[in-house]
């Protein structure tokens, strides 16, 4: 008999922090095809500090439960499902749902997180992992001795991105605050402070003449023209965000569509280089299987990644579940360089 109980953050809508609530209810039971993890760790990634504010361009309605990505132990399997799963440590990418003690998902959503790997460490690398996986093998195709831009080298996605551009031999120029530089340069990246007014001019002082071969950029906004104007003849720019617009007020799908149709207009010109507006999401609802072999696949890379040392693991700080909101405030802040986890 199961005596805990169910313990979950909700958002109950466009708040501060502070407005987060905390909820207590039953433990759910796995449905067919479905397993109950037990979380042992979630984090705070930029889309819950979209979402507080109502910013997230396909967020469900409030209230609701955030959480993009967890790492725990499967507890309990529903009918259908290898019952030698439970016991195992598994990691799973939910978009929301994640800060909760007990998450239901489905069986065929997770992935076996290898021993020797901490629960902690391993949650840095879901969503962040996964987004840099892909952006730099599927989308850009980065190979040994090209250069490559990488906004935010310090941030959540950054800081995996430049470490995995670093191990497929790539030459890596990161922007970030002048005070992350130093360790950047311990990874082997040329930093640039990415408050620079001559910021463009900068980075292809550093970069090779005829341009770099892609540029990652969460940023958005009107910054994205520059991102595009440094790239070399079949190089590729990768825009994944509009953190240019997470305080702003009006529509939220509207930043994404404008970076939508620029993309498109830039690939619909004869140019020789190709823009792409990368989410980690796209393919789910048609190619379900295929989107989740690949996730899967690429997952296993960033964890046997992190066993060779080729990434690190940065935890930035662990606070309770129940303290939430002072986790989403120093995610906030800007102070702080890698994921903030949140363990139940």
């Amino acid at each position: 008999m199961n005596t805990e109980g169910l313990v979950e953050v909700v958002l109950p809508g466009k708040v501060e922090p502070e407005g987060l609530e905390i909820r207590h209810g039953a433990v759910p039971a796995a449905g067919a095809g479905q397993v109950v993890i037990r979380m042992e760790a979630t984090g705070v990634s930029f889309a819950e500090q979209q979402m507080r504010r109502g910013r997230y361009y396909d967020q469900p309605p409030f209230p609701f439960v955030p959480g993009y990505d967890l790492v725990g132990t499967v507890q309990a399997t529903g009918e259908g499902v290898d019952p030698h799963l439970a016991g195992t440590r598994v990691a799973a990418l939910v978009k929301v749902g994640g800060w909760a003690s007990h998450v239901r998902v489905d069986a065929a959503d997770v992935v076996p997180v290898p021993d020797g790997i901490g629960a902690a460490e391993a949650e840095t690398l879901v969503v962040n992992g996964i987004t840099a996986w892909q952006m730099l093998h599927r989308k850009a195709r980065v190979r040994a001795g090209q250069t490559v831009v990488v906004h935010g080298a310090n941030g959540g996605v950054g800081s995996v991105l430049v470490q995995l551009a670093r191990a497929a031999g790539a030459q890596v120029i990161g922007t970030a605050s002048p005070r992350h530089h130093d360790a950047l340069r311990e990874r082997g990246v040329v930093p640039v402070d990415y408050r620079a007014d001559d910021l463009a001019a900068r980075i292809r002082a550093l970069a090779p003449r005829e341009g770099v071969h892609a540029v990652f950029d969460h940023v958005g906004g009107r910054g994205i023209v520059a991102s595009w104007r440094l790239l070399a003849p079949g190089g590729t720019l990768v825009s994944y965000g509009s953190a240019a617009t997470r305080d702003a007020e009006g529509s939220k799908q509207w930043p994404v569509l404008k970076l939508l149709g620029r993309v498109w207009l830039w690939n619909a010109l004869p140019n020789r280089r190709s823009a792409c507006f990368f989410n980690v999401w796209a393919g789910r609802a048609l190619t379900r299987n295929r989107f989740r072999s690949r996730l899967r696949a690429d997952l296993t890379q960033v964890f046997a990644a992190l066993q060779r040392g080729e990434v690190s693991a940065q935890i930035a700080a662990q606070l309770p579940l129940a303290r939430a909101a002072e986790a989403l405030r120093l995610a906030e802040s800007g102070t702080v360089a890698g994921k903030v986890v949140l363990n139940p």
